[in-house]
């Protein structure tokens, strides 16, 4: 962390995304023990570095969901309350209460507009379906903020989770000196707010307007609700997706756990081409509903449907262990919903794997048979 002239703290961006990283994978997990499971997290990442951690195939942004609102207090305090927090942690997994449907705020066209844009490539939305999302869009709430006015205040309860729309506003600490010093300013978009709603624990931040703002806001129980319980929930469908897959077998939890997490979700209209024949191959999908056509170009130029799969099944996954040209189309038949795990994140996380699962891939032969039939498109398929 530098300390430009002024006093001012200004925290790198890279260091609130790995914080929100392990926040999330430690709300999901749930370990007995906090202190080896941040060992774990950490060596991991460690071993694994060749880039900012985020949640999916790309770098991150300074604008997306960051750990910037709510800066880890200093160690001493945080020690002082780290039983209360981690005990009345929420746990999705224990929370199997549906009742109630989240809140709905109605909005204009516009407004909804605007609302979409500035939620859009925040880390904390990036594993929501079309749905979820649509939900995050209803049960959000505008706030109009004025210069020096406070949102949230270092020490009170959390309520809210906010994103920001437009206005300036700062991140500002009181130390124990009393001194209240700005340690984050965020200009125009980002968001704040998630740690305290997590962890049930007090506000570690201030954040206070700058400038005349407007934010969206989503109370506790819908954040919950929506993206706590929604990723918990899809980290389960995907590892259980993981499972499937031969050359996965061998992953540790760890491991399929990371893959699931950087599985993207996408909803697909009937007759949509996913992959095309020939193409560099990219990643490897997942049907998670709805259904698929696989298709191969004969030599007379037409298309000849040879399998189709369902849901829980995959496609494309040697990819991940090879590059070579895809060996048939693939469409959607009827709505569908795949997720998608492509070749550099598979890499980054497993990278150490990559020379096992390429030795086995002669043992994959029995599955690329049961799919194209007989051995003849073997070759072009690996």
């Amino acid at each position: 962390m530098s300390r430009p002239q002024g006093g001012r703290i200004q925290v790198p961006d890279d260091l609130r995304e790995i914080l929100l990283e392990f926040t999330i994978s430690y709300l999901l997990e749930q370990p007995g023990d906090v202190i080896n499971y941040a060992v774990e997290f950490f060596t991991r990442l460690q071993n694994n570095r060749t880039t900012t951690i985020v949640r999916g195939p790309s770098a991150g942004t300074p604008d997306e969901s960051i750990i910037s609102d709510e800066e880890e207090p200093p160690v001493a305090r945080f020690n002082n309350r780290r039983k209360s927090v981690f005990a009345e942690a929420y746990d999705p997994e224990e929370d199997d209460s549906d009742e109630g449907a989240p809140a709905i705020f109605p909005k204009s066209d516009a407004q909804r507009a605007r609302l979409a844009e500035a939620v859009r490539g925040i880390l904390l939305f990036r594993s929501l379906d079309a749905q979820q999302m649509q939900q995050v869009l209803d049960a959000m709430f505008e706030k109009r903020a004025e210069p020096g006015e406070y949102v949230i205040r270092q020490g009170d309860d959390g309520d809210n989770f906010y994103v920001i729309e437009n206005g300036v506003f700062d991140v500002l600490v009181t130390g124990d000196d009393g001194v209240e010093k700005v340690v984050h300013t965020y200009e125009g978009s980002g968001s704040f707010g998630e740690l305290a709603l997590m962890y049930n624990m007090p506000r570690a931040a201030s954040v206070r307007a700058q400038t005349a703002g407007a934010l969206w806001a989503m109370n506790r129980t819908t954040f919950r609700r929506i993206l706590l319980k929604s990723a918990f929930k899809k980290r389960k469908l995907y590892e259980e997706l993981l499972d499937k897959v031969p050359m996965l077998k061998a992953l540790q939890p760890y491991e399929r756990a990371n893959l699931a997490d950087a599985l993207l979700p996408r909803t697909l209209i009937d007759g949509e081409l996913i992959i095309r024949q020939g193409d560099t191959a990219d990643g490897m999908y997942f049907v998670e509903d709805g259904s698929v056509s696989i298709r191969i170009s004969r030599d007379d130029g037409n298309e000849h449907e040879i399998k189709r799969l369902g849901k829980g099944d995959y496609f494309g996954e040697l990819a991940l262990v090879t590059h070579k040209p895809r060996a048939a189309s693939v469409y959607a038949v009827g709505p569908t919903k795949v997720a998608f795990l492509d070749v550099e994140t598979f890499e980054r996380l497993l990278g150490p794997c990559m020379e096992i699962m390429k030795r086995n891939i002669d043992d994959y032969e029995e599955q690329l048979v049961k799919l194209f039939g007989d051995k003849s498109n073997l070759t072009d398929v690996r």
